[in-house]
This record gives structure tokens, sequence and C-alpha cells, in this order.
């Protein structure tokens, strides 16, 4: 056993394959066994490799867990980043965002997280592995709402970058909480888009109308 992990020094490249197994076998492992199952020997198991190698490669189990969760994100980012660019408004925000809630869900990503985000209560390490995967999140829809509320009447009173936290938090919340209540989040979602009914509503104003609704809103920050 010791001969064949020390032999992988010399084959970068199946290394590498050895790897991604290991990151592909643990997000498996997470998503039908949960984080209290997940050991070298279920991950090991899951990659089809000798469970020597978790620790060859990764050092421990809570390391391979932190690389899988970022590499899991950034598979899943990629994915969506192209889609992302070409949303040109909020309503086109949202319905993006109610498609990829369930082509995530039904993948089984959404399993993943809810495993990721309990584990990263008591260990520190998955935190900072977690919280760097949503990063990842916040950034693409922190590009999407700069650009769409750049022209808007609002775009002046929002804060596009603690909004992209709070569109990815709200995101996240849903996602675990149709676990337990898929009606409820369904309605979530129905009164989300019916908030950008009505920030599309206010886009669609004439100059004056649009000048007028920047006085009130500049008025009410003033008094704020």
């Amino acid at each position: 056993m010791q001969g064949a992990v020390k032999g992988l020094g010399k084959d970068p490249g199946k290394g590498q394959e050895t790897r991604e197994k290991l990151l592909e076998g643990a997000l498996r492992t997470l998503t039908e066994q949960g984080i209290a199952k997940t050991s070298a020997r279920t991950i090991a198991a899951a990659a089809g490799v000798n469970q020597a190698l978790v620790f060859y490669h990764f050092g421990s189990v809570d390391e391979l867990l932190a690389a899988a969760c970022r590499y899991g994100t950034e598979q899943r980012v990629a994915l969506y980043r192209e889609r992302l660019a070409g949303i040109g408004s909020l309503s086109e925000l949202l319905a993006f965002g109610r498609e990829m809630h369930e082509k995530e869900r039904d993948a089984g990503h959404v399993a993943v997280l809810g495993q990721l985000l309990a584990g990263a209560q008591t260990q520190p390490r998955l935190a900072a592995a977690t919280g760097a995967g949503l990063a990842l999140w916040v950034e693409e829809i922190e590009k999407v709402l700069v650009r769409v509320l750049a022209g808007s009447p609002l775009g002046e009173f929002t804060d596009a970058v603690g909004l992209a936290r709070a569109v990815a938090a709200s995101f996240v919340g849903l996602e675990l909480y149709e676990g337990v209540d898929r009606a409820g989040t369904e309605r979530a979602l129905a009164s989300l888009e019916q908030l950008s009914l009505l920030v599309s509503a206010v886009e669609d104003l004439g100059p004056l109308a649009q000048r007028a609704v920047r006085h009130r809103l500049r008025r009410s920050s003033s008094r704020g």
C-alpha cells in the first residue's frame, strides 16, 4: 500500500485523476450519507480508491471536504456564468434564480450545501471553505446587480454589494427551507417575483416621474 501511494508522485496525471475522484467522492458521500457518516473510508469507497490516498493528497478529511466545497462551487458557478452575464434586469435575475433553484435541487447540490453548512457550525476549516464557496456566488450576483441597477432610479439608493449577499443568503435559506415546507418556498419565490414587477414598473416610468421618485427617495434617505 505504501509503495502504491509513493508511486503516485512519479505520475502527476494519475495523481490529479485520483484527487478529482476523491473530490467527487466527497461530494457524493455528503449527498447520499450526510456529514455525520462522511469519513476517509466512506469517501474512498465512493471514489473507488484506497482510503490512505485521502491523507496522501489532502492531509485530513476536513481538508478534503474544504477542497471539495471549493471544487463543487467552482464547477456550478462556471456552469451558469454565461447565463448570468446575459441577464439584463432584476426580473430576469429572479427568473433565472427560480430555474437554477430547481436544477440544483434535483441534482442534489442543495443537499451538499446543507451538509457543509451544518458541519461549518463546529468545524472552522469547513466554515472558511463554505464561506469562500458562497463568496463565488456573491461575486457573480454582484456583477449582475451592478449592471442592471446602473440605469435604474433605484440604483443610486441600493448597495449592490450588500444586496448580492442578501440575495445569496435568501437563496441558501430557501434551498434549505424547502426541505420542510415546499409550498412555503414556492410562495416566497412568488413574492420575490412580485417585487421585481414593482421595480420594473418604476424603471418604466418617464423621465419626469423617475426624477420625482429619486427626489422622494433622497428625502427619505436624508431623514434616515
